[in-house]
């Protein structure tokens, strides 16, 4: 799980607990004019991941670190898809973050909100 905060225009993404081992990342910071959007999204979990460069995969169990998929640099962290909110990103190492949050729906409209 990733708890994600807006701080003098940055999104910051910090993962929680072992996640951080999991994953292989404790925190991510984007400049907010580098966010293209976010969505909920628990239909990604059913999508392919790619190629895993970095992190873990269990099927079923957990997607946490970095993957390739279509060229483009993905970073994971989600155990429970239906929580998953996708940020969509520009001109970032990470195409997209896939994540897990206590409150999507919560966490989009924050970030949309901030982008606005």
């Amino acid at each position: 799980m990733a708890r994600v905060t807006i701080e003098n225009d940055v999104l910051t993404v910090e993962v929680q607990g072992l996640d951080k081992v999991w994953a292989l990342k404790s925190r991510l910071e984007i400049p907010l004019r580098n966010v293209r959007g976010a969505t909920h999204d628990p239909g990604i979990a059913h999508e392919p991941r790619g190629i895993k460069t970095g992190g873990t995969y269990m099927p079923g169990v957990i997607t946490a670190g970095r993957f390739i998929r279509q060229g483009e640099m993905v970073f994971w962290d989600v155990k429970n898809p239906e929580k998953t909110v996708v940020i969509e990103l520009a001109d970032e190492r990470y195409a997209r973050l896939v994540v897990e949050v206590d409150d999507p729906r919560a966490v989009v409209s924050m970030i949309e909100q901030a982008r606005s």
